[in-house]
């Protein structure tokens, strides 16, 4: 039986081939200026991830937006153009209503980003994307939201060279950096397996966790909160740098773990100085990022990477240890529980 790890180590091979069969000619996507996302869970957090990728590389406006909320509270902004919802499984009732009521009211392009080309979302929208990564059959995605992000970020691609923002040398430069990125996965998570062999007798008895990200990897940390609830089943949080300072920072003690996802960005200051205050406040202050590191709690990938596309890496290593420290715990990951949620709550179709 396929269980969360086996899809961690498909990663690399996955995107590898989203990578060599991605469709950059869809001439529906030329002039788009203004886009809205409607994501929720994973999707969400993989959408958050890719959009400062997005919105710098083919010049548009992303704004993301819970499908719930949006049906019931929002409004369509006259200036989107397109419209995406993102749903792996492509059975999320609530995206599905949403994409569906923009569908029938507005005059405007809709998407359908999805890993089942025959699934509910795809009837009610003007194209689909397929995520072309299978069927992820274990309900703790990984591979799927890796996936999700790519797919994102060459869609902007595809914008960006169907509206003469770039031209095929621009592509080929843009598809290189991404090539080099996804050969680091395997590395990446050979760097995971040696921090979490060396921290597990740690991990294991940790209480609390809050992972602590900017810019791109905001959706990182939200991506972490979501793995850790869903796999360690202890509370979990992921918080944007600036707004763990504004408030939960007040809730520290030492019970709590705190994980700061660090990239050579311009914020990284200040994330350091965060990170020194805390550590006598806290259990421990444990640091992910892209840097060489031997460290003290560090895992140092030691990837030369543009801090746009590096959630695609740092990702990696929170699906890592929320797998084995679930595993450690004795949490049976295969086991379905609350197995009659979605079809009591209609959460999916």
């Amino acid at each position: 039986m396929v269980c969360m790890l086996d899809y961690i180590y498909e990663e690399q091979v996955t995107l590898e081939k989203i990578l060599k069969e991605f469709n950059y000619n869809f001439e529906e996507l030329k002039d788009i200026t203004h886009c809205l996302i409607l994501a929720t869970g994973s999707s969400y957090n993989a959408s958050l991830a890719a959009k400062f990728y997005m919105e710098s590389t083919a010049g548009i406006y992303i704004d993301i937006q819970e499908p719930f909320n949006f049906l019931h509270y929002g409004m369509v902004d006259p200036k989107f153009d397109l419209v995406i919802a993102v749903s792996q499984s492509g059975k999320s009732t609530s995206t599905i209503y949403a994409i569906e009521k923009i569908a029938k009211s507005q005059k405007i392009k809709t998407i359908a980003l999805t890993s089942n080309s025959e699934s509910p979302i795809t009837k009610v929208v003007n194209a689909t994307f397929n995520l072309n990564m299978g069927i992820e059959k274990v309900g703790f995605v990984t591979k799927g939201y890796s996936a999700t992000v790519l797919n994102l970020m060459l869609l902007s691609l595809t914008i960006a060279f169907q509206s003469k923002r770039i031209n095929e040398l621009n592509m080929e430069n843009y598809l290189t950096d991404f090539r080099e990125v996804i050969g680091n996965i395997d590395k990446v998570i050979d760097k995971t397996e040696e921090f979490f062999d060396n921290k597990k007798d740690a991990l294991i008895n940790d209480q609390r966790f809050i992972a602590i990200g900017y810019g791109p990897n905001w959706g990182t940390a939200k991506e972490a909160e979501t793995k850790f609830t869903e796999t360690i089943r202890k509370p979990s949080q992921g918080f944007e740098l600036e707004a763990y300072m504004h408030g939960p920072y007040l809730e520290a003690n030492k019970m709590h773990s705190l994980f700061f996802i660090e990239t050579d960005g311009e914020v990284l200051s200040r994330s350091e100085a965060l990170r020194t205050y805390m550590i006598n406040h806290v259990k421990t202050c444990y640091v992910i990022t892209t840097k060489a590191s031997h460290e003290k709690d560090v895992l140092g990938l030691d990837v030369k990477i543009d801090e746009k596309v590096s959630p695609l890496l740092l990702v990696i290593p929170f699906q890592y240890l929320a797998y084995q420290v679930a595993s450690l715990q004795g949490i049976d990951l295969e086991k379905r529980i609350f197995d009659d949620f979605d079809q009591v709550l209609q959460s999916k179709i």
